[in-house]
Formats: structure tokens, C-alpha cells, sequence
């Protein structure tokens, strides 16, 4: 359990950020200048509040009103910054063991071997940090972090530098790791693929404010955001399997409660779980099931509800099994084909948008 209220007076801007997650991976998610970083730093002791409280696991780290202050040696916070940072004397080896030796002997709960299995990192013990790719370094630096058997594992944007395919590969790494170890990770990142894949609940920020809080489908999917003048393309998130791969045309059939979507691309096995973003604005609606079309994925539903926002646009929520989808279309296409709470629609997901 992370429970943050902090409040820090900077020159030209202030961070008044309010959250409380109780989940495996929170992401601190927003447009660079929105204040993640500064909170982070709050949390890991770099930064010290003007005012309000920070506790991990029910253990107070910053309590102004009653002066406290622990100092960061003690927090016990694993940090992962965008550049590795990794000792470039040492071997992968030597840089593992100096996160393992910062923690006493009675506070470990993290296992040297485990932790070298599950991050991959076996063939490298024996490199220095000058031999290892992007990618390889910022698993060593995660294994370092938490090696120390931290109370909570801070994230800064660890894959900014990492070009698309060691983005990937780390992801799967962390993913991973969360399922593994029971420790708390706070995710910084403005990317939205990262969230989609790691982030169980998602803390929006902007203008150093915290403007939604919830699980990642529930933010994803609020339309309203665009409205509030948040720079945040509004979607659907769904947990899904994959059923069939089909190697000649690099296409992947997921299921997922409400029918199946055929997706390009997919790095996973069958049987395999994930999650896909649909954004709203690759979502069209027909009153009828078209014909002879190049779309692959059309899938029955019944409308719950629109509502018309301040442009063009209206946002159009449809239920589809155990699933709720929202298109965003004009209002001149809703009020045309009459769209209504209770209509039974079919809504059209072009494959390559899912890229």
C-alpha cells in the first residue's frame, strides 16, 4: 500500500499531488513537466515536501506535520533511473552484490539466484557495464535495485532510452518480475504501451496535479479527460489470450470476454495473456454487419450509452460480452444512424490500427 499527499513549492511550479494505490505496479503517467518525477523524488527522499504525508506498507516515510523525515539510506527504496547508472568497474556480478550488501541480513527477501533467473542475466555476471546493450544494462540496474529487498521499487522512465525492440525486451522482463516478487513498483512514464502492459492502477498527473486515479482500464477509457483539456487519447483496454498464431501473415487471434480480435504483430505464445488498447478513435460503428470489407475484426454489441463532447465528436460506449468499447465518431455519423442507449450496433476495429 502507497499512500502519497505531498505538497513542494518549486520556483515556477507546484506539485500538489494526492494518490493511494494498493496495487503491484502504479504508474505515474503524464506529459513531461506534469510533475512524476518530482514525486517520485518525494517518495524516494530526494525531495523533501513543504507540507502533507508519504507512507510504504503502512510505514510513515514523511509525515510534516509531526516532523518526520527519514533520510534516504533508510527508506529502503529501490531507484531505477532512466540510464542504468551501473558501476563501470565492476562486473554484472559485483554491481548485483553491492545492492544485495545494502540491506542487512534479516531485512533480505530477495534471492541472488532468483533474481539473475528472472532478469535473464546468467551469460552476463562476468561483463562490465562498457560490453552490455541498452537494454541488458537496465536489467542489471533493476536487478541491483532490488537486490537491496526494497519497500517499494521507483521506476523513472527506465526504457526512455531504449530504442522499440529493448523496449520490448525489458518489458517482459518487469512484467515478469511482478509476478514473481511481491514488492510495490512506481512506474514514471508518459508511454502509453508501457502502461497498457505493466500498470495495474494508473495516477494521471498534470500541471503538478493528480486528475484521475484507478485501474488501467477505467483511466484509459475516460473520455471526459479529452474534455478537460488533458492531452490523452481515450480507449479501451482488454485483457486477452492468445488462441492461434498465424506465422504466414504475422497475425495473432486473442480472445478476450466479448469474442476474438485478430492483432498484428504479436510477440507472445499461445496461451499467453496480455492486454491490447483499442484508442476510441479507431472504433467505427454500422447498424449492420458490412460485407466483402478489408476489416478483420467486427464484432455485435448493444450501445449503453453516448455522450456528445464539446467538438464534433461524441463518445459512444458499446457492450460487447463482458466488455465495454468506446468509439468516438462525429455527432453528425450518431445522429444520422440514430444512435441510442439500448441499439444493438456492430463496431469495426481495423487490425492494423492495433499495431
Amino acid at each position: 500500500m502507497i499512500e502519497v499527499s505531498v505538497v513542494r513549492k518549486l520556483a515556477n511550479f507546484t506539485l500538489d499531488a494526492v494518490f493511494a494505490s494498493d496495487s503491484g505496479i502504479t504508474a505515474l503517467f503524464g506529459r513531461s513537466g506534469s510533475g512524476k518525477t518530482t514525486l517520485v523524488n518525494a517518495i524516494a527522499g530526494l525531495v523533501k515536501p513543504d507540507d502533507g504525508i508519504i507512507k510504504v506498507n503502512g510505514e510513515c516515510l514523511f509525515d510534516a506535520a509531526r516532523g518526520i523525515n527519514v533520510p534516504v539510506e533508510q527508506r529502503r527504496v529501490g531507484y531505477v533511473f532512466q540510464e542504468g547508472r551501473l558501476f563501470p568497474h565492476l562486473t554484472v556480478r559485483g554491481n548485483l552484490r553491492y545492492g544485495l550488501e545494502l540491506a542487512k541480513a534479516a531485512q533480505r527477501y530477495v534471492d541472488f539466484a532468483k533474481v539473475v533467473d528472472l532478469l535473464g542475466l546468467e551469460a552476463l555476471l562476468e561483463r562490465r557495464p562498457a560490453n552490455l546493450s541498452g537494454g541488458e544494462k537496465q536489467r542489471v540496474a533493476i536487478g541491483r535495485a532490488l537486490l537491496a529487498s526494497p519497500r517499494v521499487l521507483l521506476m523513472d522512465e527506465p526504457l526512455a532510452a531504449l530504442d522499440t525492440s529493448r523496449k520490448r525486451e525489458v518489458l517482459r522482463y518487469i512484467a515478469r518480475l511482478h509476478e514473481e516478487i511481491s514488492v510495490p513498483i512506481v512506474y514514471v512514464t508518459h508511454a502509453v504501451e508501457e502502461i497498457v502492459q505493466l500498470a495495474e492502477t494508473v495516477v494521471l498527473m498534470a500541471g503538478g496535479h493528480v486528475v484521475a486515479t484507478g485501474g488501467v482500464g477505467e483511466v484509459m477509457g475516460r473520455a471526459d479527460l479529452r474534455a478537460q483539456g488533458i492531452a490523452f487519447e481515450g480507449g479501451t483496454v482488454l485483457d486477452a489470450r492468445v488462441v492461434a498464431q498465424d506465422l504466414a501473415y504475422d497475425l495473432a487471434t486473442l480472445e478476450f470476454d466479448g469474442g476474438r480480435l485478430m492483432v498484428p504483430g504479436v510477440e507472445a505464445l499461445v496461451g499467453e495473456a496480455l492486454r491490447v488498447r483499442i484508442r476510441a478513435r479507431d472504433v467505427s460503428i454500422a447498424l449492420t454487419r458490412p460485407a466483402d470489407i478489408s476489416v478483420l475484426n467486427v464484432l455485435a454489441g448493444r450501445v449503453i450509452d453516448i455522450h456528445a463532447q464539446q467538438d464534433a465528436g461524441a463518445a459512444v460506449r458499446v457492450a460487447i460480452g463482458g466488455s465495454v468499447l468506446t468509439a468516438r465518431i462525429t455527432r453528425y455519423s450518431a445522429d444520422r444512424l440514430q444512435v441510442a442507449a439500448g441499439r444493438d450496433v456492430f463496431v469495426l476495429i481495423k487490425a492494423v490500427s492495433l499495431m
